[in-house]
């Protein structure tokens, strides 16, 4: 009998179908740079509505022990900004599943999202990174930097495993990551926005009011998107909480309890307070919720992972929506419902903004495909898509609180399945 593939092995093999749905082909890898070497470079290939962004490594962040799993410099892609968005800054931090065992994290810690060793040397910016002012009319001509994923703990965890001699120091990357783009221009910034979708859009929840306080003199606008993080604490199709289960592994081993949110500590367990429903009403700093109702991550690997569904039973349904049962698609729905009711307290919030689409997807703000409506196909609420509804938030040109209809009622989704 075959084994079945551990519940970390599925997230990564998601995370992958996820990426290959949505991105363009990186190049092959070439050296590593130091960070002067890109400061102020602009040398860029366009393919199709992207744009290849070079690596560069922060070596000078090893001093702080801010390092990859394996040890290594972090890293990120910076697209300078030109013009008007010169002084305005889009900082995304990459996803990328997470690890919860000895087991999972050495895999990890020997691919790119554990080493920068092991990263692809220059990477697409599309969607919400894009530089075409068509794909990206807000945002095309901001600083758009990606802080590369190379912790396996949403930028959160402090840890390091003698055993394995692996690094979980997710928060001091970010905290380095951050300093040295202030110290390169990005303090003077008149507006930033944190964006990050998957894993890295549930660190844009647990790190968006620490971005607002490196800004002290309040002059600069401080806002955070986060993209298909909005993981639930549900239940699953046996009646357990797989997820749950998880994220206790993950927030254990990495360290992460001392960084969570202390309002939320005060009152509840780690674990819940790694789960964004739990944080997302104490957000001080202006939040922009942006998530499938029918999220293909959650549905394969916290609602129907194979070992809660041993028979296989929702197999079918979760390679393809129209296989799904009466009964099965009743049960996509409450999930559906408990989304809508975990943001009921945050959507009360003038600042903050929404959009929850009736889509069997998963990181919508940047792919080509799902991010505009023009030349690529956002979805559309009450005749708006994504791109327009999260600049009208930003730029507080209307406030965005859109809930999609039930499935199947909106024609306008690029479904995964």
């Amino acid at each position: 009998m075959t084994d079945r593939p551990s519940f970390p092995a599925l997230i990564a093999l998601a995370v992958l179908v996820v990426g290959s749905y949505c991105c363009v082909a990186t190049s092959a890898a070439s050296p590593a740079v130091e960070d002067d070497e890109l400061r102020g470079r602009t040398m860029r290939r366009r393919r199709a509505a992207s744009v290849m962004v070079p690596i560069t490594i922060l070596k000078s962040a090893v001093s702080d022990g801010a390092v990859c799993m394996d040890g290594t410099p972090p890293a990120y892609n910076l697209d300078p900004g030109s013009g008007t968005g010169s002084r305005s800054w889009i900082v995304n931090l990459e996803g990328g599943a997470w690890c919860n065992s000895a087991k999972t994290c050495r895999l990890t810690k020997s691919s790119g999202r554990g080493s920068s060793d092991h990263m692809d040397k220059e990477i697409p910016f599309t969607g919400i990174m894009s530089s075409s002012s068509a794909v990206n009319p807000d945002f095309y001509n901001w600083n758009r930097v990606k802080i590369r994923y190379c912790d396996g703990g949403s930028f959160a965890g402090e840890a390091f495993d003698k055993n394995t001699g692996i690094y979980f120091r997710g928060q001091r990357i970010w905290n380095a990551v951050i300093r040295h783009l202030l110290s390169i221009g990005m303090a003077s910034a008149d507006r930033v926005l944190l964006t990050g979708c998957s894993s890295g859009g549930l660190a844009v929840i647990l790190h968006c009011d620490q971005l607002r306080a490196f800004f002290p003199s309040g002059t600069t606008v401080v806002k955070c998107i986060s993209d298909g993080g909005l993981y639930l604490d549900a239940v699953d199709v046996s009646g357990g909480r797989s997820l749950r289960s998880y994220f206790r592994d993950i927030v254990a081993m990495q360290g992460i309890a001392q960084n969570l949110p202390p309002a939320c500590t005060a009152r509840l367990d780690a674990t819940s307070c790694f789960f964004p429903q739990n944080i997302i009403d104490g957000i001080k700093t202006p939040l922009f919720l942006l998530n499938a109702a029918y999220d293909f991550i959650q549905i394969v690997l916290s609602l129907a992972p194979d070992r809660a569904d041993p028979n296989g039973a929702w197999r079918a349904c979760k390679s393809n929506r129209t296989a799904c049962s009466a009964s099965q698609m009743s049960f996509l729905q409450d999930f559906r419902d408990q989304m809508v009711a975990s943001v009921r307290g945050f959507s009360g919030s003038r600042s903050n903004g929404l959009f929850i689409s009736s889509c069997f997807a998963h990181c919508q703000s940047e792919q080509l495909g799902t991010w505009n409506t023009k030349p690529g196909g956002s979805p559309t609420i009450q005749n708006k898509g994504i791109a327009k509804s999260v600049g009208d938030w930003y730029f507080d040109r209307a406030e965005v609180k859109a809930i999609d209809c039930r499935y199947p009622c909106d024609n306008t989704c690029h479904h995964i399945i």
